[in-house]
């Protein structure tokens, strides 16, 4: 079975400007450290993120917008990091705000190929501005479109060489879905193992959706 085990180097060389990255975890939690150094010292930017939140100043995603290389983010919330608020009041990037149900169900329905779903999520607020509102069985519902992006990057506590993933505990949180909605996916590994050493039991993500991994660096 080959090997999914890459060099930082080679996971490198698929960052490029403009491109639009999802990621896991909450507050950072579950967001892969080591490769958000890479897409911060690669020097890429206009990104578009896509997650839970925007972490806290130093962590996670926080860094990549401190340093204005961000266009927009696409999160349930921004509440723990001021300087994404900041550049969002002063016109510097776009911020769309989407609850937080509604945002894995528009990941996992990018990563089914869904066309869209509806929800009664925001109804008569400003979230229903710009979208469809259809009336079924007497009820109101939103139209939600899918999210799909470039690349998902994940963290995982144990993983195989052929990229089988286990998550563990709130790390498993956005990480399995965005595997699904991603045109590469490549994944930070606390512990690499042989085939065969990972239980399947505990496979989360199947080897077959990711595109890489590297394993993290010690902290």
């Amino acid at each position: 079975m080959k090997s999914k085990v890459m060099s930082k180097d080679d996971v490198t060389r698929h960052f490029r400007d403009g491109m639009s990255v999802m990621f896991g975890g909450f507050m950072g939690s579950g967001t892969p450290p080591t490769i958000m150094r890479m897409l911060f010292e690669s020097g890429i930017k206009d990104l578009t993120l896509i997650g839970n939140d925007t972490a806290i100043p130093g962590i996670g995603v926080a860094p990549l917008i401190a340093a204005g290389r961000v266009k927009k983010v696409i999160a349930s919330h921004i509440g723990l990091n001021p300087e994404t608020g900041r550049q969002m009041m002063a016109g510097e990037m776009e911020v769309e705000l989407v609850p937080q149900g509604t945002l894995v169900e528009r990941i996992r329905a990018g990563g089914s190929g869904l066309g869209g779903f509806l929800t009664p999520t925001g109804v008569g607020t400003v979230v229903e501005q710009g979208k469809q509102r259809m009336t079924i069985d007497g009820r109101d519902y939103l139209l939600e479109m899918p999210l799909k992006a470039d690349l998902a990057v994940i963290h995982a506590k144990r993983g195989d060489t052929a990229g089988n993933l286990y998550y563990r505990r709130s790390a498993r949180n956005f990480n399995p879905i965005i595997a699904l909605a991603a045109e590469q996916v490549f994944a930070e590994v606390e512990e690499l193992v042989n085939v065969g050493d990972l239980d399947p039991d505990m496979v989360m993500t199947p080897g077959m959706l990711v595109s890489g991994l590297i394993k993290g660096d010690a902290s």
